[in-house]
């Protein structure tokens, strides 16, 4: 396993900076200096309330990690599934009561390393850079060890169906962000793209890279059994190798990642859009908002990075399914092609992503907007879930926070003329 020296800048007062940080601003919907910016203070104010917690908290699918489950004498798998779905499903953060452990999350460190280079570009305060250097090395400390190449996972065990996920299992979504987190940090310390690099073995082989009729296709995570694929891991994989063209100029990790959108492409819908596994009756999940939105991204960054224009017909579907069909006009998202609600927060942020680099960023602004009528608390927080009925009123620190501190950062980054 590479291993990087500690960085040392990141002072321990940093750590809970002027409470005046996260309350300076209450509302972001009047624009800076009489311009259309999206204020600065609400990036910082998100990744103020995350360094204030060390950037740990609760994550979406962590009723593993329960201490009066683990307390338990016997290992059932029905009762590990009614823990962390009724956890995952409770209308109000039942983790507490559950004794549930505060964690740091591996893909969650990534989006707030990005997020916060972006905000020492806005504002040249060391902070942030140390903060980033920080969560970079955290990354490659907590890497998960015995594979092909660099990787990472969640730190809680998840049940699911057919198998029990141990903690620290890698899959391509977590490594490709802390890939793409470790290629931005490059230009302050070229290690880190060493590390970054070895992630490409990770993929072809310990995710199975296997060429066949009309591209290419990966496993989720290692030491996977089953007949199916998850189609936006094969979509975020070739993201992660085209971050690694664009960084190295290697024309293989290009070609590979063609070969894997080439082979997604044929699973596309008549709608658009893509279910979440092939075949489709392997999840109960269908077209989802977000999962939807990680395969459109990863199609515009090949053909931006690359220039080739190669997926233009399937993107001349995919974004019109993803806008008209996934989100609501006025910025709200839909949960999948069928359902308005649930209205998640990782789907707006992902929203956000996908149309700030379509080049639609008065949607995205639009989105922004919705988010904080509907899903803000104030002094930087987010809420989870907007149900027809009621609103999920809690924060859970990667998909709440880490999210939308980059999806805002993305957006900043590609709107105002100073950066």
């Amino acid at each position: 396993m590479i291993q990087l020296p500690p960085i040392t800048g990141r002072a321990a007062s940093n750590l809970f900076r002027s409470k005046n940080e996260t309350n300076r601003r209450s509302r972001y919907g009047e624009p800076p200096n009489g311009d259309d910016e999206l204020s600065v203070g609400l990036l910082t104010d998100t990744l103020a309330y995350a360094r204030n917690r060390n950037y740990t908290g609760y994550d979406y699918f962590d009723g593993m990690s329960s201490r009066l489950l683990r307390a338990l004498p016997v290992e059932n798998k029905w009762l590990n599934l009614v823990v962390q779905e009724g956890i995952k499903r409770a209308p109000i953060n039942v983790r507490p009561l559950f004794l549930v452990e505060k964690r740091q999350n591996f893909k969650g460190t990534a989006l707030f390393a990005m997020a916060n280079l972006t905000a020492y570009e806005f504002t040249g305060d060391d902070l942030y850079l140390d903060e980033a250097k920080y969560l970079g090395d955290w990354l490659i400390e907590n890497q998960c060890e015995g594979y092909s190449g660099f990787c990472g996972g969640h730190r809680h065990a998840m049940q699911q169906l057919d198998e029990r996920r141990p903690a620290e299992t890698p899959n391509i979504i977590p490594t490709s962000y802390a890939v793409k987190a470790l290629l931005r940090l490059a230009p302050h310390d070229e290690r880190y793209a060493e590390v970054a690099r070895t992630a490409a073995d990770f993929l072809v082989e310990d995710l199975r890279y296997t060429e066949l009729d009309g591209g290419a296709r990966i496993v989720y995570q290692p030491h996977y059994t089953g007949e199916f694929y998850t189609l936006n891991g094969g979509a975020i994989g070739a993201r992660m190798l085209v971050d690694l063209y664009d960084y190295f100029g290697d024309e293989e990790y290009r070609e590979r990642a063609a070969a894997l959108l080439d082979y997604l492409a044929t699973k596309q819908t008549d709608l658009g859009g893509w279910m979440y596994r092939d075949p489709a009756s392997a999840s109960h999940l269908s077209m989802d908002n977000h999962h939807n939105g990680f395969i459109v991204e990863s199609y515009l960054h090949y053909d931006e990075v690359t220039g080739e224009n190669r997926y233009e017909e399937t993107l001349s579907k995919a974004v019109p399914f993803y806008r008209d069909v996934l989100f609501d006009a006025n910025g709200a998202p839909n949960w999948d092609e069928e359902s308005s609600y649930p209205k998640d927060i990782h789907a707006v942020a992902q929203g956000i992503l996908v149309f700030t680099k379509s080049g639609d960023t008065a949607f995205a602004r639009r989105i922004i907007d919705w988010a904080l009528a509907n899903l803000y608390a104030g002094s930087g927080q987010f809420y989870y879930q907007k149900r027809r009925l009621y609103t999920k009123q809690f924060t859970l620190m990667r998909w709440c926070q880490a999210w939308m501190a980059y999806a805002v950062a993305e957006y900043l980054a590609a709107t105002t003329e100073t950066h």
